[in-house]
């Protein structure tokens, strides 16, 4: 490395997971960079403050970020943490994703005060999801269950379920884990019922394009199985437009040098799921992404995301 850091500007959200993984970021540089002054910028994002509708009618993931890369643009930070699933997969100039770290558990998770189960909430019972892509998977095995909205910060979305205005809440396993929460969780969904949205679990560093710098001293942070699995996901994402308002899971895994890529398009209300899934080297992980995309749209995507009004025309 021919140069080293001596000062370091993370830009975060201010919810409290995203100040542990902007925490957990600066702790990796300062190990790594130990001379290195590693400071974050805590920023309030629209997506923070718009709470009383869903990310699919206000905007989307790209809510989240758009305040952060305007501090990266300005020059008061240097380096910006996303959960990885909410980084918009047409990332253009002047940003780059730089590295993607080891992922934490993709699933989702079960979590309520009186039951152990979907399979145990009676009919009727209230599941609070802030994912449309949640909410379909829920209505195709559980019909007979009343789905509705949770926004919020992790924080916010427990202390509603502790009010009982809901019987159970569906949430990411991985931000529960992080800030110490696992043991809130009743049940982890396995991902043939509930698959994850593409980057779950997975941290993303975003950069300015220009900074080969910041690259190049962010690279030793980089896990490249992660890296190869949620290009792959998010190949699926970005060929069929993915937004929030699109009901889309990819999920890819690896097993020695194969990777597998599972993807799924659905109906909202879950009475239409449409599936795909590929295997094949790791090296070909986009390729993996867009060819099971593009299999979702011959055998009927097309007319859902026309449907959603989130159709765009697939990459060539």
């Amino acid at each position: 490395m021919s140069t080293v850091p001596t000062r370091l500007v993370i830009a975060t959200r201010a919810s409290r997971l995203a100040l542990w993984q902007a925490e957990h970021v600066r702790d990796r540089l300062k190990a790594l960079f130990p001379a290195c002054d590693v400071s974050l910028l805590t920023m309030t994002t629209r997506g923070d403050q718009i709470l009383d509708r869903s990310l699919s009618k206000v905007g989307g993931k790209g809510l989240f970020v758009k305040e952060l890369e305007t501090a990266l643009l300005d020059g008061r930070a240097d380096l910006a943490v996303h959960s990885l699933k909410d980084v918009p997969v047409d990332l253009q100039d002047p940003f780059s994703l730089a590295v993607i770290l080891e992922r934490e558990d993709p699933r989702d998770a079960f979590v309520s005060n009186d039951f152990d189960s979907l399979e145990q909430l009676p009919a009727g019972a209230v599941v609070g999801t802030s994912s449309l892509r949640r909410e379909a998977q829920i209505r195709t095995l559980y019909p007979q269950l009343q789905v509705e909205p949770l926004r919020g910060n992790l924080d916010t979305r427990l202390a509603k379920l502790d009010r009982k205005e809901y019987a159970a809440i569906i949430l990411a396993a991985a931000g529960l884990g992080r800030l110490g929460l696992s043991e809130r969780i009743r049940a982890y969904i396995p991902v043939e019922q509930s698959l994850p949205a593409a980057g779950q679990g997975a941290l993303g560093i975003e950069v300015l394009l220009t900074r080969s710098d910041m690259h190049e001293w962010l690279a030793p942070l980089g896990n490249a199985d992660a890296a190869a699995c949620t290009l792959a996901e998010r190949a699926v994402s970005r060929v069929l437009g993915g937004s929030c308002q699109v009901p889309l899971a990819a999920y890819a895994t690896i097993s020695g040098s194969e990777l597998q890529i599972r993807a799924l398009v659905a109906e909202p209300d879950g009475s239409l799921i449409l599936r795909a899934q590929a295997s094949g080297p790791v090296s070909a992980a986009r390729q993996l992404g867009e060819g099971v995309a593009k299999e979702l749209l011959d055998n009927g995507a097309t007319a859902i995301l026309a449907k959603l009004g989130a159709a765009n025309t697939p990459e060539s």
